[in-house]
């Protein structure tokens, strides 16, 4: 085994979690990231603890199994936490962890900025679809 210095280990670790180097895991996460629903669910989750129909309603357009996958997979890297309270009928909770929580300002940026410069972004895609390339 050889010894290593404290500059050749933080350069080992930060080597690890780089995102350009395609065996990275951290572009797998980037991935998920940048999923539309799970951008507009962590915002919407920001707004405090939903049940899954109140999600539903709020994210227009998501189909049942994108919700609900989205939501595992949130769960699962420990962004978002399930909790099921027994009643009749049973009531399940989706709320953003501290994790989670530590990206709501940036997807709200995101969001906020694509509303904003939606006019913009439309202009630019009627102008490059209608010159000659």
């Amino acid at each position: 085994m050889t010894t290593q210095t404290a500059a050749q280990r933080r350069a080992d670790e930060a080597a690890a979690y780089n995102a350009y180097l395609a065996a990275c895991p951290a572009r797998g996460l980037l991935d998920r990231l940048g999923d539309k629903w799970v951008s507009l669910a962590i915002v919407a989750l920001s707004e405090g603890p939903m049940r899954y129909a109140e999600l539903d309603r709020r994210l227009a357009g998501v189909s049942q199994k994108m919700l609900t996958q989205t939501l595992r997979n949130l769960e699962r890297d420990g962004m978002v936490t399930r909790t099921v309270t027994p009643s009749v009928p049973v009531r399940v909770e989706y709320a953003l962890t501290p994790l989670g929580a530590d990206l709501v300002p940036i997807m709200r940026t995101i969001k906020d900025w694509a509303e904003r410069n939606m006019d913009r972004v439309l202009a630019a895609r009627t102008a490059y679809d209608t010159r000659e390339h």
